[in-house]
């Protein structure tokens, strides 16, 4: 399996399909099982890249402290390593700060869809972070509703168990919070891709003030509120992969 190398950092990645590259960019501690809802949707007409941020999965997890500038440098060993000349951007919450960060200092983003993002870690409720990880008692319950989580109760103890294999934990998972909360943004006026801000009406870690915000600040940015908290993109995947792809589709053309 391929993995890339930012100085003396290893980073596992896997790539999929044909065609322009979307890459997808984890959110704080979860692997990559986050985005296996849009990974099949987007893998074939497009070229698909998923990579373990530094402390998850089968990535290094070197001593902090870690910061959305290191991150973006880990993306762009990522794409550099994959031969990638350009590609659309796919994070959410850490994974879209990443994104920014990526977009402002680096040449080969061509577009930005953003979940539960917010413009600065000040606008993130660290309290509500931390009890999303995994070993938080009822660490689902700030990433899904209770709807979701009554519907399909066999779904959510499949999530538990790929979390139990590819989440971060401990001190990694504390240094990727740690990145996301102190996340000083650049200047959004000169990310200039198209952008779209998709948010959860109930997310306690990024309220949707703060994702309606870093849409307005982005000159070509979008805001779209979708029911659910954190993990709302995973919640109402179909419709939001929908959308995902008439983008991507739109910039390809």
């Amino acid at each position: 399996m391929p993995t890339a190398r930012n100085r003396d950092v290893s980073l596992y990645y896997e790539a999929d399909g044909d065609g322009p590259t979307v890459v997808f960019i984890n959110d704080v501690g979860y692997g990559a099982w986050l985005w296996g809802w849009h990974y099949d949707a987007v893998a074939g007409p497009y070229e698909t890249v998923v990579w373990d941020l530094r402390g998850t999965g089968r990535s290094d997890a070197p001593a902090g402290p870690y910061d959305a500038d290191t991150l973006a440098a880990d993306l762009e060993a990522v794409l550099a390593d994959h031969g990638v000349g350009s590609a659309h951007l796919v994070g959410a919450g850490l994974g879209g700060m990443v994104a920014l960060e990526y977009a402002h200092q680096y040449n080969r983003a061509r577009s930005l869809t953003l979940y539960c993002t917010a413009g600065s870690g000040d606008a993130v409720d660290r309290a509500e972070l931390d009890a999303l990880a995994l070993d938080a008692p009822s660490s689902l319950e700030g990433a899904f509703s209770p709807a979701f989580r009554e519907h399909d109760p066999d779904l959510m103890e499949r999530i538990a168990g790929w979390r139990a294999d590819e989440d971060a934990t401990g001190a990694a998972r504390d240094a990727q919070a740690n990145a996301m909360t102190a996340f000083d943004p650049p200047p959004l006026y000169e990310i200039t891709q198209p952008a779209e801000v998709y948010y959860g009406l109930d997310d306690p870690v990024v309220s949707p003030a703060a994702a309606q915000s870093l849409a307005a600040d982005l000159p070509r940015g979008t805001g779209e509120a979708v029911e659910g908290r954190h993990c709302c993109f995973i919640e109402h995947a179909p419709a939001v992969t929908d959308r995902l792809l008439a983008l991507l589709d739109e910039q390809t053309e």
